[in-house]
């Protein structure tokens, strides 16, 4: 290899996690046993999400999805069956990314590869909690970065 190869092979970019984790995780089930109790239910799901990045070193990033997730029984006054409160994060290895696709990179691409982590894991505690799996909606974190620069622009 010549060394005009080796040094172009250096400077590839590269982009990768390297370790999914979660953070904080709390369900719960303030109404139990009597929300499992034969009723008619209509759930109605309180959601919100919430990205967030840090700077761990010179070539990783900490990406992390918070989720907060009431859901409430609206066929019983808005009883709350159960709420899952959950930050899921990963570090990635960002190296050799131009300095202005960094931010895009941690907006979309980072929060992409974790959110279907992140799904699975609210879902499969919904189940253990004893309910069905609780399967958020695919997210367009394209559009909510899109948004948010547009805002910043206005």
């Amino acid at each position: 290899m010549s060394d005009e190869n080796k040094v172009n092979a250096q400077e590839l970019p590269i982009f990768r996690m390297q370790k999914m984790y979660i953070k904080d995780l709390s369900f719960e089930n303030p109404n139990a046993p009597q929300v499992f109790l034969p009723q008619e239910q209509e759930a109605k799901v309180d959601f919100n999400l919430r990205l967030g990045n840090k700077k761990a070193d010179d070539d990783h990033w900490e990406v992390s999805i918070a989720v907060t997730a009431k859901v409430l029984n609206q066929k019983a006054n808005d009883a709350v069956m159960f709420v899952i409160e959950l930050e899921h994060a990963a570090v990635f290895l960002l190296k050799n990314i131009p300095a202005e696709h960094v931010q895009r990179v941690l907006a979309v691409d980072c929060p992409m590869m974790l959110f279907p982590f992140t799904r699975q894991v609210a879902s499969q505690l919904a189940v253990d909690g004893g309910f069905l799996p609780f399967l958020m909606e695919p997210i367009n974190f394209v559009a909510l970065y899109e948004q948010r620069a547009q805002q910043k622009a206005a």
